[in-house]
């Protein structure tokens, strides 16, 4: 992963800072919309993981564990499905965040549509989907960029 590539957020600066601005903004409507830190950031790192994208999947642990996301909480995400050590909202929202990140698999299922519906309220359920939807973009944008992930110190 040493070759150089183009850094789209370098390469075309204002398009990058509109994105942050955006992801901002999500953010803000996801706090407002009742989506708490823990969970923010549960969905912020799933979709990296998800997309492969290390760089993200770095900063969002590192996010999360401030949020207060334990390490053994980080440990299960990749398999919530099968774990107990989230809420029926987090698994909700992880549901759901799956559900936005493979969204060439046939959008958002009927069924998913209607469990995380059943969980979340429509507030709640805006606030993860923008989430989702910023995090997707920025998973691109470092993915195609290949950006570094050296080993820590």
């Amino acid at each position: 992963m040493s070759e150089k590539r183009v850094h789209l957020s370098k390469a075309a600066p204002a398009a990058y800072q509109a994105l942050d601005a955006f992801a901002d903004t999500a953010a803000r409507i996801a706090r407002e919309n009742g989506v708490d830190e823990r969970m923010k950031e549960l969905v912020l790192l799933h979709c990296s993981q998800l997309n492969g994208c290390a760089y993200c999947a770095r900063v969002h642990a590192d996010r999360a564990a401030k949020a207060g996301i334990t390490y053994d909480d980080l440990a299960q995400l990749p398999v919530w499905r099968e774990s107990g050590v989230f809420s029926e909202r987090e698994r909700a929202a992880l549901e759901l965040a799956e559900a936005l990140t493979f969204i060439h698999r046939g959008g958002v299922s009927d069924d998913v549509y209607d469990r995380v519906g059943a969980v979340l309220t429509e507030p709640e359920y805006v606030g993860v989907s923008w989430l989702a939807v910023q995090i997707n973009a920025f998973n691109r944008i470092v993915i195609a960029g290949r950006y570094p992930v050296p080993p820590r110190p």
